[in-house]
């Protein structure tokens, strides 16, 4: 393992719950309720794929202009959120910590837009990484690779090499795309068990060894898999 890269919604802050306010009060604003299983198709998603999700639902026209306003209006809100407080996930701050000491490269890779990313990582502190990347800065946010790829190459470390910190299925499913190993810390949603992740409660008392071991142990899990088969 030679770098560590970072989702934020729900893996490092849970601010999950501020989009929950946010989405529930553009509903009601379009005249609409959100459904709970709806909320949990739009987490982890870019901002373009979640107002998507929401227009449809509302049996509302995909007109772009009309979704990019409500996009805005969402923006601005969740700022305003993130502007009263980020609370940590458990043990996300004390990883960060540990990890900066050890000296590991680390990224952020969100699918939360710039302007929102920079706003949280007031809070959350830029120091600890080396790289951003947001949702809004690559051709195709998650579950697409290409945030995973670009963070990786702005390290200069190949995507094998990198433990991505994830806890949707959205996210899982890009870091595995570019070809990281992955931890996996649940939130809002399950994720359900694959190859190349590894599940745990919580992100509290891991350290920077344990991560080492779990990158070690998911990389050759994945080597006996594609070993040839023996006589």
């Amino acid at each position: 393992m030679r770098a560590v890269l970072w989702d934020m919604d729900g893996t490092l802050v849970e601010s999950e719950k501020l989009w929950d306010i946010a989405l529930t009060e553009l509903y009601a604003h379009l005249g609409g309720r959100l459904d709970a299983a709806v909320r949990q198709a739009t987490v982890g998603s870019s901002a373009d794929a979640a107002m998507r999700i929401v227009y449809t639902d509302l049996g509302r026209r995909l007109d772009p202009a009309a979704m990019r306003a409500s996009t805005a209006w969402m923006h601005a809100r969740v700022g305003e959120l993130f502007g009263e407080g980020l609370p940590w996930c458990p043990g996300a701050r004390e990883l960060l910590d540990a990890l900066a000491a050890a000296a590991v490269p680390m990224a952020l890779v969100t699918n939360t837009a710039r302007a929102l990313t920079d706003r949280a990582l007031e809070q959350i502190g830029g120091h600890y990484f080396a790289v951003s990347v947001c949702g809004d800065e690559v051709p195709r946010a998650k579950p697409a690779a290409d945030p995973y790829r670009a963070a990786a190459a702005a390290l200069g470390i190949a995507p094998a090499d990198c433990l991505a910190v994830e806890d949707s299925v959205t996210g899982v499913a890009a870091a595995r795309a570019a070809g990281c190993l992955v931890l996996v810390v649940p939130n809002a949603v399950t994720v359900p068990t694959g190859p190349g992740r590894r599940h745990v409660d919580s992100l509290a008392r891991l350290g920077p060894d344990d991560l080492r071991r779990i990158h070690a142990g998911l990389r050759r899990d994945e080597t006996d898999v594609t070993l040839p088969a023996g006589p």
